[in-house]
């Protein structure tokens, strides 16, 4: 009897796990977990196979697959995590989500892009970037203009 129900279990936990990743917070933790313990190849891999219409060897892929394996420690320092900063809502079926990533040497921004044409979430667009400090400088001086 014992056994049945472990059986049962694992069997829940696995069907789950299966289902798990429908949203896009989802998506984007199980890309970072990828991304730390296994490489950003293997993490951009994955957001392109959630999307049967985007391939995953197309020139643009591969162009971001080796930009991503040049953020070596010896380029960026080492990884400290991210830290989400911003979610923009198109319509209730587009989703861009944003996040600070750590690294020793500077900040970077990965960008996400969501699709729900239906009933469910679709990876849609991934870019990286090291704009944030222009961006900041640029927000301040706006934000300075407008109270002067």
């Amino acid at each position: 009897m014992k056994q049945k129900i472990t059986i049962l279990i694992l069997t829940f936990f696995t069907v789950s796990n299966l289902f798990a990743q429908d949203s896009p917070d989802e998506i984007v933790e199980a890309f970072f977990t990828k991304y730390k313990d296994e490489g950003s190849t293997v993490a951009i891999n994955y957001l392109y196979d959630l999307n049967d219409w985007i391939s995953k060897s197309s020139d643009d892929v591969i162009a971001l697959k080796n930009q991503m394996n040049n953020l070596t420690e010896d380029y960026v320092g080492k990884y400290y995590g991210y830290e989400h900063i911003l979610d923009k809502h198109l319509s209730d079926c587009y989703e861009l989500k944003s996040f600070v990533v750590k690294y020793e040497r500077q900040p970077l921004r990965f960008t996400f892009q969501f699709y729900k044409p239906n009933d469910k979430w679709m990876f849609h667009g991934f870019s990286f970037d090291t704009n944030l400090t222009e961006e900041i400088k640029e927000s301040a001086r706006l934000h300075n203009n407008r109270l002067h």
